[in-house]
């Protein structure tokens, strides 16, 4: 294969390099949002508005899904979503620079408890050698560059594409082929790695890459569920099954 990709020929069939999710791929985004809702509603008086520390965390979430989409979609800006969160767990109609102190207690608290999931770094040492790796994710750029280099592995990515700055997010295929030319690589050659089987996996595969399911939950695949795995600990003979690109 000439020009475009000159780190592939046309005879290669494996896979030279991962593209990675990273809430709750890499990251233990719900882990830590879950603990910082808490914080934070309790904080500003409000958890006793629910029944169960489950009924807020879950509410908190959907919440946060309902206008993260929304974002995704194209109707708010990054921070706008941020805001109209705010606005709307907190029950009250905000100024902007009102809804930016309230969210601004609640990124505090999700910041503290930023954590790599145990089988993050051991996967990408067991790769390290092998594979290029880059990020695919559809948070924004700042966002997923801080949380990296908190995790003190932001240099094992030579690649970042975030939905913001892509102007596209996943499932498109754009999104993905965007971050594999930033790779040089065709889509053949790129493993794509999240937890979510459509979004992510499914969505890789209809691209054209090799897409694998990270199911933490251990949820029983369907007969045409995607490539999956349920730890990090599996991608490694996974990937060896495929030979690199050279």
């Amino acid at each position: 294969m000439s020009g475009r990709y000159p780190n592939a020929t046309s005879g290669d069939r494996g896979i030279a390099a991962v593209l990675w999710d990273v809430d709750d791929t890499l990251f233990d985004h719900s882990g830590a949002e879950r603990l910082a809702a808490l914080e934070h509603l309790a904080s500003e008086g409000l958890l006793e508005r629910y029944g169960s520390e489950e009924e807020a965390a879950a509410h908190w979430h959907e919440v946060s899904e309902a206008f993260v989409r929304r974002y995704l979609d194209g109707a708010l800006t990054f921070q706008d979503q941020r805001r109209e969160r705010a606005r709307a767990l907190a029950g009250r109609a905000f100024t902007d620079d009102e809804a930016d102190a309230w969210f601004g207690g609640y990124l505090g608290a999700y910041q503290h408890h930023w954590r790599a999931f145990p089988d993050t770094v051991p996967a990408l040492d067991a790769l390290a050698a092998g594979y290029r790796h880059g990020v695919l994710s559809n948070n924004a750029a700042f966002q997923q560059d801080q949380k990296l280099r908190a995790l003190g592995i932001r240099d094992r990515f030579e690649v970042l594409a975030c939905a913001e700055e892509l102007g596209v997010a996943k499932p498109a295929a754009a999104a993905f082929h965007v971050a594999c030319a930033a790779l040089d690589l065709p889509p053949e050659a790129v493993a794509y790695v999240g937890d979510l089987a459509d979004n992510d996996a499914r969505a890789a595969d209809a691209a054209g890459l090799t897409g694998i399911w990270l199911d933490r939950s251990g949820t029983e695949p369907g007969p045409d569920g995607p490539m999956r795995i349920t730890s990090l600990a599996e991608l490694p003979a996974l990937l060896a099954e495929n030979v690199a690109v050279q």
